[in-house]
């Protein structure tokens, strides 16, 4: 349960999680090494620091507090102060107690001299550049000490901070150029894999990292075999619809010259209905020859192939239709497509409606009819090729060859959509649907 809300705020990309790992580590390393730097320097060695400079502030003030008169006091904590680089003077105003806003070893200064004099005065770390202003009292009254700044804390130990991580940023900056050139060629084989699965073959030439360079050798090879095959089952329907077609053509010939009529229009039918199912066979095998994409108003091809239909005096009507879209797609390939959807609403029904949905991220072509429609657990079956329904269909209207819905799956599916089969709402046959990309 916790892992899956995590996995909600993690990156989908490879180059956000790629980053991800880069940053986790480096973030964590950064993280501990400024605490400890900041616990051994800003803390422990300011505080040992401090220490040293109470020590002698110490002893000034026990000879200070062992003179008989003020002046004598003042020479004797000289004689000490002067060579180690401290100033001490009477002054009566007192000193406050400040530092810088920013002045982390400040705190730790304040709080290691108030442990060693609890009754000492202000103690100021903004007003002189470089020094310490303190109040320390004593026999014979209270004194100033000016103490260097170095005396208490390191010069500067910010600069640590700001070399680590202006080093850190500039190696972030060079390591995500490199990761954006690694993650370049994983894109450009996904691109041209989409590209192949929708029908189109793109240049793609192997770049990258020995593995990422092993996939794309893998992926060529795939995609020349698949050429390959489609190109022999082309050849092979089309050598076999075109050797088919003169014979048929010899014996449309000898039907012409046979006495019985009746029985040569039999004979005429079923050769009409082998040229039929030959041309069929030919559309089929040029799904993968078609031509390059290129935009086109999809609702004016829809309401083409409509009033196509509706000429021929099928009762074939254009329902909701969505504002005018252009899509890029290969026309000839959806109007065929949409035609034979169009063909089998009419041939296994009386009525058939063609609608347009558009959505965020695709358009939707619907065909319904009020014909018997096909079962649920039939619906994936019957998008094969060479696959009839005739029991759950009409047979009084002619008997297809299968080839009509996976046509149009295969054509939507080139222009990385699908073709979906379910109930129709408003006539009760089949609703057909070709979903393509926007």
């Amino acid at each position: 349960m916790f892992w899956g809300r995590v996995k909600a705020y993690l990156p989908r990309t490879l180059f956000g999680r790629a980053a991800l790992i880069y940053f986790v580590p480096v973030l964590t390393i950064l993280t501990v090494v400024s605490v400890v730097f900041i616990q051994r320097l800003y803390e422990d060695v300011t505080q040992q620091m401090t220490n040293a400079v109470a020590d002698e502030l110490s002893l000034i003030v026990l000879r200070m507090n062992a003179a008989a008169e003020p002046g004598a006091a003042l020479a004797s904590a000289r004689e000490v102060a002067v060579p180690l680089g401290l100033s001490v003077a009477y002054r009566d105003a007192p000193i406050e107690t400040r530092r810088g806003f920013i002045d982390r070893s400040g705190v730790t200064v304040i709080e290691t001299l108030r442990g060693n004099f609890p009754d000492i005065g202000g103690i100021d770390l903004v007003s002189v550049d470089g020094a310490v202003i303190l109040n320390l009292e004593t026999v014979h009254g209270p004194i100033v000490a000016t103490v260097p700044r170095l005396r208490f804390s390191a010069r500067n130990p910010h600069q640590f901070l700001v070399l680590i991580g202006s080093v850190a940023l500039f190696m972030t900056l060079i390591a995500l150029l490199y990761l954006r050139g690694q993650v370049r060629p994983i894109r450009r084989l996904a691109a041209a894999a989409s590209a192949f699965g929708k029908g189109r073959s793109v240049p793609y030439r192997p770049t990258g990292a020995a593995e990422v360079r092993e996939a794309g050798q893998a992926f060529l090879e795939m995609r020349d075999r698949i050429e390959r095959q489609i190109e022999q089952r082309t050849m092979m329907l089309s050598g076999v619809s075109h050797d088919l077609r003169t014979p048929l053509t010899r014996m449309r010939l000898a039907v012409d010259l046979i006495d019985d009529r009746e029985s040569a229009v039999e004979i005429t039918s079923d050769i009409v209905e082998m040229e039929r199912m030959l041309a069929t066979f030919l559309d089929f095998a040029r799904l993968d020859t078609e031509a390059e994409m290129e935009a086109v108003q999809i609702v004016e091809l829809v309401r083409a192939s409509v009033e196509k239909f509706a000429r021929s005096g099928r009762n074939v009507t254009l329902g909701e239709v969505a504002d005018e879209v252009s899509l890029r797609i290969q026309p000839l390939a959806i109007s065929r497509a949409l035609e034979n959807l169009i063909s089998n609403a009419v041939r296994y029904g009386t009525t058939a409606r063609v609608s347009i949905a558009r959505g965020k991220e695709a358009v939707r072509l619907i065909v319904e009819d009020d014909g018997p429609g096909i079962a649920e657990a039939d619906r994936e079956a019957a998008q094969k090729p060479f696959f009839r329904l005739d029991a759950a269909r009409n047979q009084d209207a002619g008997s297809g060859v299968g080839l009509g819905l996976a046509i149009a799956k295969d054509i939507a599916r080139r222009h990385g959509g699908q073709l979906a089969l379910g109930e129709s709402e408003k006539l009760g046959g089949l609703r057909a649907t070709i979903v393509l990309p926007v």
